[in-house]
């Protein structure tokens, strides 16, 4: 028996972990400008399963948002753990996604701003004309096509299908974008710095003047340099840096 406890300790305290770092995930998206009334939903794949994930539950504003409050909900639909289930287009958005995208272990959507005006012009892209945006090149899927609500299997599914060809990022016309990721340190790093991007370009844009850009050829390499092992664990060092900001202002986000 004490065996059997020990063998479950790792995976438990990396449950703990991932309720928490989605719950900081949640208070630095409101401290940031990010969230939108009570809308728009963070998940993440719960560590050893394949079909279950956090999410956050309906009703609750993200700044009031801890770790205990987080909901599990399983490959129905259900929520198994958790006092209030999360938002009915919640459901159709994530569970699609963390099915059919196996590398998308972290699904953050929201309204962000920048990137979501950039969402609601004809042919709106991220241009490749500023370092930062660089980060994203190529790795953005960008969906022309608004249906409304997802409130049915069938349109979480066609969003799901854009992030398939390899993505990281779904541009949502007329609405908003997903961001997804293999942690919640990574996902949440490109969600801020998608954001910065975005805020440069629609500044430089409202200028009238053309936009300088970066040859396809150096903007491919710095992507790649971006994606390195070194600049990756940034984004670890980032978030990690976030949560101690937390720690300092709003310690109950753990509890």
């Amino acid at each position: 028996m004490a065996l059997a406890n020990l063998s479950q300790a790792p995976i438990e305290d990396a449950r703990r972990r991932s309720r928490i770092d989605l719950a900081a995930a949640l208070r630095w998206a409101v401290r940031l400008g990010y969230h939108e009334g009570i809308c728009n939903h963070f998940s993440a794949v719960i560590p050893g399963e394949d079909d279950r994930f956090l999410i956050n539950p309906h009703g609750f504003h993200w700044s009031e948002i801890r770790a205990s409050d987080l909901v599990e909900v399983d490959a129905e639909g259900n929520a198994v753990d958790g006092h209030e289930p999360p938002e009915p287009t919640a459901f159709f958005i994530h569970y699609h996604i963390h099915r059919l995208v196996p590398a998308a272990k972290v699904v953050l959507h929201t309204h962000m701003p920048y990137a979501t005006a950039l969402t609601m012009l004809e042919d709106g892209r991220l241009e490749p004309t500023l370092q930062t945006s660089l980060k994203f090149y190529d790795s953005i899927a960008y969906d022309d096509e608004y249906n409304g609500l997802a409130l049915d299997d069938s349109e979480g599914e066609r969003i799901a299908a854009s992030l398939q060809s390899g993505k990281r990022i779904a541009f949502l016309a007329n609405h908003g974008v997903v961001v997804t990721g293999e942690t919640i340190a990574h996902a949440f790093d490109d969600l801020y710095y998608l954001e910065r991007a975005c805020q440069a370009q629609v500044i430089a844009m409202s200028t009238g003047r053309p936009m300088r850009r970066v040859p396809q050829d150096v903007a491919r390499m710095t992507a790649d340099q971006m994606l390195s092992t070194s600049e990756r664990a940034q984004s670890v060092r980032h978030f990690n840096a976030l949560k101690r900001m937390l720690e300092r202002d709003e310690p109950d986000y753990k509890d």
